[in-house]
């Protein structure tokens, strides 16, 4: 087998069989296939697309390229969650102890984020005390004892997959929907998941910008999913604005610790709600969604999922006194209004600058390097659709340094105030096949 006549293959048109995807990615993952033939291919990719059949066998071959976690030993059916990305995008922090609390194992692996915030893990250590490095053994009788645990990336998951990623960010290939689907389900089948959970975002703060890529994307993910025996499910949600209100590590979590006391913003526990209906649906702890639903609505209600939430910290190390005493989270020393320059209708909040705004004031990444300020960031007071005053408060900046005229700055270009708009829908459509 030779890897031009398989980029010249895939130039034509034709179907990649399974024997060929796999001598590409075992290659190039070894170091036999260099970059130039490799990018090649990518574009090749990029411009004739691939098949169902092609999308699973590029899946399987990345996972199968490194380590696989396994996760037999855990009791029921696994469901992972994955989101394409967004800001104040707080769903996991609600949905692992909420899910957990009804009888659904969630053994959850993640990792330091770069970008606007921290990553999961970042945002949990917010809580003083609160440990990710635990055993392969330990978190296995956490998630059998408890239903939930969260433990950090480790080994050596989809080296095909990184080693590709970097290829296609420097070849002008990112944006192929065979590309990113096989890519981000290679991680999820490769983590130990049974069955996936994927929130699909669209807007100005998603990667897919239009609702019809959104779709796209939601479906090739579902379906390589499916086909390669792992129950998949998708949502396509709106990222135009800030999902929650809150954007930050500590800020986020306390907006967590509300959500679970049933006092969240609307927008991130009608999202949780409908992407926990379909995580328990396909544990098999209920036939229906709407039967999903009620058990998740009453697990808030009960104080459940809230009590799960303080089982899940302190079994990590973590003090959970702080869900009753979120002011012991870290707190920035500023509070700083943005205020609204004239009356009228929020017609536009920019999630994407809004996120970059907090980055600047140090809740997030540039670099994997950077330290993160786990107290500042931005509460959202107003959002699309709100109508306000000159003078009212539409965000408060969390701050480090007395200074924010830079952020300040940021912020005016980010948000429009009109007379009259539209309030973004913010469930799109649901995928299940």
């Amino acid at each position: 087998m030779r890897m031009v006549d398989i980029i010249e293959k895939k130039r034509d048109g034709h179907t990649l069989s399974k024997e060929e995807i796999e001598f590409f990615i075992k290659g190039y993952t070894k170091g036999d296939i260099p970059d130039y033939q490799a990018s090649s291919l990518a574009m090749a990719i990029f411009f004739q697309d691939m098949n169902e059949e092609e999308r699973a066998a590029m899946t399987m071959a990345m996972v199968n390229s490194g380590d696989r976690i396994d996760l037999s030993q855990i009791h029921g059916t696994k469901v992972d969650k994955h989101s394409t990305g967004g800001v104040g995008d707080t769903t996991t922090l609600v949905l692992a102890p909420l899910v957990a609390s009804v009888g659904v194992p969630v053994a959850k692996m993640s990792g330091r984020g770069l970008g606007h915030t921290g990553g999961t893990i970042d945002k949990l250590e917010s809580v003083k005390g609160f440990n990710v490095e635990i055993s392969e053994e330990d978190f296995i009788k956490l998630v059998n004892d408890n239903q939930v645990a969260v433990i950090g990336q480790s080994g050596n998951l989809t080296p095909a997959d990184k080693k590709l990623y970097a290829l296609r960010d420097v070849t002008g290939t990112v944006n192929s929907i065979p590309l990113i689907a096989s890519s981000i389900m290679s991680k999820k089948i490769a983590a130990g998941a049974d069955a996936i959970v994927l929130d699909v975002k669209t807007g100005s703060g998603a990667f897919m910008k239009t609702l019809e890529d959104a779709e796209a994307l939601a479906h090739a993910m579902v379906s390589i999913g499916n086909n390669v025996g792992r129950n998949t499910m998708a949502i396509i949600s709106d990222m135009s604005q800030p999902l929650g209100r809150a954007i930050g590590n500590a800020l986020e979590l306390q907006e967590a610790i509300d959500t679970l006391k049933g006092q969240g913003p609307d927008d991130l526990t009608e999202l949780v709600l409908t992407l926990g209906s379909q995580m328990v649906v396909l544990a098999g702890k209920a036939s229906t969604l709407d039967e999903a639903r009620q058990l998740l609505e009453s697990a808030i209600h009960t104080g459940q999922a809230l009590e799960k939430f303080k089982t899940f910290i302190s079994n990590q190390g973590g003090d959970a006194s702080i869900v009753d005493h979120p002011e012991q989270l870290p707190r920035a020393r500023y509070q700083i209004h943005f205020q609204a320059q004239k009356d009228g209708m929020i017609t536009e909040m920019i999630a994407n600058e809004i996120g970059v705004a907090s980055m600047m004031l140090g809740a997030g990444r540039q670099t994997k390097e950077d330290v993160i300020d786990l107290g500042v960031g931005i509460v959202l007071n107003k959002k699309v659709g709100d109508r306000v005053t000159k003078g009212d408060s539409i965000l408060t900046i969390h701050s480090n340094k007395e200074n924010v005229d830079e952020i300040l700055d940021k912020l005016q270009e980010s948000i429009t105030i009109e007379e009259k708009g539209e309030v973004p829908t913010l469930i799109h459509k649901i995928i299940t096949e």
